[in-house]
C-alpha cells in the first residue's frame, strides 16, 4: 500500500512539473507573442518590438531553458522517490 501511495505521489509531482512548464511556455509563446503583441509594440529589442521577438525567438529560448529546468527538477524528484537511474 505504501508503494502505491509513493507511486501516486511521484506521478502527481511529475504532472505538476509538466503543467507548470507548459503554462510558462504557453504564456511566453502564445500570450506574449500573439495575444499581447499589440500592447507590447512600443518596447523594442534589437530593432523589433518585443511581441515579435517573443513570437520568433523568445519562445524558443524559454523552451530551451524549460528543458534544462525540467531535467534538473525531474532528477531531484527521482532521487526523492528512489527511482533514479
Amino acid at each position: 500500500m505504501a508503494d502505491k501511495m509513493s507511486s501516486n505521489a511521484y506521478w502527481a509531482a511529475n504532472i505538476r512539473v509538466i503543467t507548470i512548464s507548459m503554462v510558462i511556455w504557453f504564456v511566453c509563446s502564445f500570450g506574449l507573442g500573439i495575444l499581447l503583441r499589440p500592447a507590447l509594440s512600443g518596447i523594442h529589442i534589437g530593432g523589433a518590438d518585443i511581441g515579435f521577438w517573443f513570437a520568433q525567438n523568445g519562445a524558443i529560448y524559454v523552451f530551451l531553458v524549460l528543458i534544462f529546468a525540467y531535467a534538473a527538477k525531474m532528477n531531484k524528484l527521482d532521487k526523492e522517490h528512489g527511482v533514479e537511474e
